[in-house]
Order: C-alpha cells, then sequence, then structure tokens
C-alpha cells in the first residue's frame, strides 16, 4: 500500500464509519429509503420499543392506546398493522374521533414470532413466542408460544413442536 492510500484510509476512515452508522440507524428507526423496510408510527416514539434484531419491513404501529415491543428475532411479512388504539362507538362526530383509551391497551410481540404479511394485530393482547400469525389474520386475543393461527379472528390452526439445538 502506498504512502497516499495509507494517507486516504486514515483520513476517511472516520467520516465513512459515520456515515455508515447514520444509514444503519435510519435503517433500523424506519428511516429506510426503500418503503418496503420503512415502518410508519402513530403516536410517541418512546412507546415502541422494537429489539434490533426484529425485522419489521413496512408495518404500521399505532401506539395511541398502550405500547407496543416487539422481541428479539421477530419478523413481519409486508403491511402488518399492530394497533392499540380504538374508539368509543358510543360517541358520535368529534367526540368519537378524539374520545380513545390513552394507556391499557399494550401489544407484546415475544421472541421469534412471525406475523405474515396483511395480518392486524389489536391491542391489548400478547403474542407469546415463536408463534406465528399467518397472512391476513386479525389477532384479537392472546396467542401461545409455539401456536400457529390463522383466520378473521385468528383462531389456533397448530402447535409448533420446540426442537432444541441439541435435537439438531
Amino acid at each position: 500500500m502506498s504512502m497516499l492510500d495509507d494517507l486516504l484510509i486514515r483520513v476517511l476512515r472516520g467520516p465513512v464509519q459515520r456515515l455508515l452508522a447514520e444509514e444503519r440507524n435510519r435503517f433500523t428507526h424506519g428511516e429506510s429509503e426503500d418503503p418496503l423496510y420503512r415502518y410508519r408510527r402513530h403516536g410517541a416514539a418512546e412507546r415502541l420499543h422494537i429489539d434490533p434484531s426484529a425485522i419489521v419491513n413496512n408495518a404500521l404501529f399505532n401506539v395511541s392506546g398502550g405500547e407496543i415491543t416487539i422481541g428479539e428475532y421477530a419478523f413481519f411479512g409486508h403491511e402488518v398493522a399492530v394497533l392499540t388504539g380504538t374508539h368509543d362507538i358510543t360517541k358520535f362526530g368529534r367526540e368519537r374521533q378524539t374520545t380513545f383509551p390513552r394507556s391499557g391497551r399494550d401489544v407484546v410481540i415475544e421472541e421469534g414470532v412471525w406475523v405474515a404479511s396483511h395480518a392486524m394485530v389489536l391491542g391489548p393482547v400478547r403474542i407469546g413466542k415463536h408463534a406465528v400469525v399467518a397472512a391476513g389474520s386479525l389477532v384479537l386475543d392472546d396467542v401461545a408460544p409455539y401456536t400457529v393461527v390463522a383466520g378473521r379472528p385468528a383462531k389456533v390452526i397448530k402447535k409448533i413442536q420446540p426442537v432444541s439445538y441439541d435435537q439438531r
């Protein structure tokens, strides 16, 4: 390596590493340039907790009625909606638009959960580790770990047999 190459590497290393870190941060916080990997959030950012290993693609997260927590290695298909908000059907006009619970409708999606494309999850609900929510499903109730659910509303289709790493 020439002295010029060495000098260029030393001068550019810091700025290039900063740019890469900024892009990684944008990608992991829903600000990717590619709309297929840019999620949308409605409500306060501090109410949305996504593990860095999770992949949420272009999901919609509504945190107006509670917090949403996405666990390790959870992953979503496209156009998934996770909603904590709801409105009072006994109210009318502007009051229906603005009257909704501000807390208590939390959604927890645990480790390894797969939520397939076009599924909708309505809080309050917990989806247990390694469960699968089939495409297009509507989750209204808790889902046990290692369970596959499907339908509108989602119902249990089958149980998944966990495999320990010793059995592989």
